[in-house]
């Protein structure tokens, strides 16, 4: 019976199950962390507590991510960088 077809193991369908499972799991504990910190914080209301636990997943920004970069878009786009002078005057 190891020959037949119900015996065969498609490995792929497994290794995305378990990456399923470590996703939840890691999901499930962060949330289960924000859940602590917030009830520590003592929230004065529940939509704060949630906002925390729905926002788990969020990480800060570190220093390179912010620089190191040119901006495209200047601060005020009507502004010429030349002259400070608005666009539509002369």
């Amino acid at each position: 019976m190891a020959g037949s077809q119900g015996d065969v193991i498609d490995f792929s369908a497994l290794e995305k199950e378990l990456q399923a499972a470590v996703e939840a799991d890691g999901r499930s504990l962060r949330e289960n962390q924000a859940k602590l910190r917030a009830v520590d914080q003592k929230v004065s209301s529940y939509q704060e507590f949630r906002d925390i636990v729905l926002s788990c997943h969020l990480r800060p920004l570190e220093k390179k991510d912010t620089t190191g970069t040119s901006r495209k878009q200047p601060w005020n786009p009507l502004v010429s960088p030349s002259n400070n002078q608005p666009y539509g005057r002369p």
